[in-house]
């Protein structure tokens, strides 16, 4: 089985009191605890993993040898003896829900808005809990967009926990930005009020532009004949091909910019960044005798 940070699970450091660790865990269990997120196997899962950690850490003798073995912890011979003694068991303080271990059922349910209520939120917040509001989980879902959907703004509809929900997508969204969109999440407890749904979008990568920011970065192939002559080329922007001037006698790798040719930004309507065409010249191939006599003629005038 493969190490487990409990530090990180509770996203507190190594340096954390047991006040700190009290409330990390408090603050975790109110968020990812089954009542308050029905059908969700991952918040379940992770609830598992907070209260596995909440049990090593809470308790001093275990998270004394935690922090001095690492993963092999529980086979220092000092935790055997204590198990075996029963003092292990005997030593958890500062776990205010030492009866809720993870992967455990939870019993004595009490009724609520036709569901369960558990006793969980009774033994974490008081008796008074019962007629506490308690917002409900929030839902993750990821949005994948090509490059050229996420420069226009545009609608879509998603489904999440079976549910429909039409969105409208600004243009110049980036690369694993996310967005909330409150009370689309899953129900409340006790009255509360829903969760809120985050969205990731995940953009896929153009096969003609590069994006860094707000800007676009594009590769044309330069015949010679152009790049030593000038002329024109044909350029693709996100709003169609246009004609390019090319001065004569361009370099390889020469980079020119079009200003205002570049990626929407975000929510401001009009503003646009930039794009940089950079000219790779192409060499000539299977050359004709002719052609090649007449470069050997170009040769010789250097």
């Amino acid at each position: 089985m493969p190490f487990t940070d409990y530090y990180k699970t509770l996203g507190i450091p190594k340096t954390a009191t047991d006040e700190d660790i009290k409330k990390a865990y408090r603050k975790l269990a109110r968020k990812l605890h089954p009542d308050l997120n029905p059908n969700d196997k991952e918040a379940n899962k992770k609830f598992q993993q907070i209260n596995e950690a909440n049990e090593v850490l809470s308790d001093p003798e275990k998270r004394k040898k935690y922090d001095q073995y690492g993963e092999d912890w529980e086979k220092a011979g000092q935790y055997e003896k204590a198990n075996q003694s029963g003092t292990g068991q005997g030593r958890r303080t500062g776990n205010p829900f030492s009866n809720f271990s993870g992967g455990q059922e939870f019993e004595g349910d009490q009724e609520f808005n036709g569901g369960k209520y558990s006793d969980f939120f009774e033994q974490m917040f008081g008796s008074g809990s019962r007629n506490t509001k308690f917002k409900g989980g929030d839902y993750q879902a990821e949005l994948n967009l090509s490059l050229r959907d996420a420069a226009k703004t545009h609608s879509q509809t998603l489904t999440v926990n079976a549910q429909n929900i039409r969105i409208t997508i600004p243009a110049g969204v980036e690369n694993g930005q996310v967005i909330r969109l409150k009370n689309h999440g899953a129900p409340g407890a006790n009255g509360g009020p829903q969760g809120d749904l985050y969205i990731t979008f995940v953009i896929s990568p153009d096969t003609v532009f590069k994006r860094s920011g707000n800007d676009l970065y594009v590769i044309i192939q330069l015949p010679l004949y152009t790049a030593v002559l000038g002329g024109e080329v044909l350029v693709d922007t996100l709003d169609g091909k246009i004609k390019l001037k090319v001065n004569p006698e361009t370099q390889n790798g020469l980079k020119t910019r079009l200003k205002g040719k570049g990626f929407p930004i975000y929510k401001k309507e009009g503003q646009f960044g930039d794009l940089f065409v950079t000219y790779n010249v192409l060499i000539p191939q299977n050359l004709s005798q002719q052609e090649k006599d007449l470069f050997t003629e170009l040769s010789k005038m250097k």
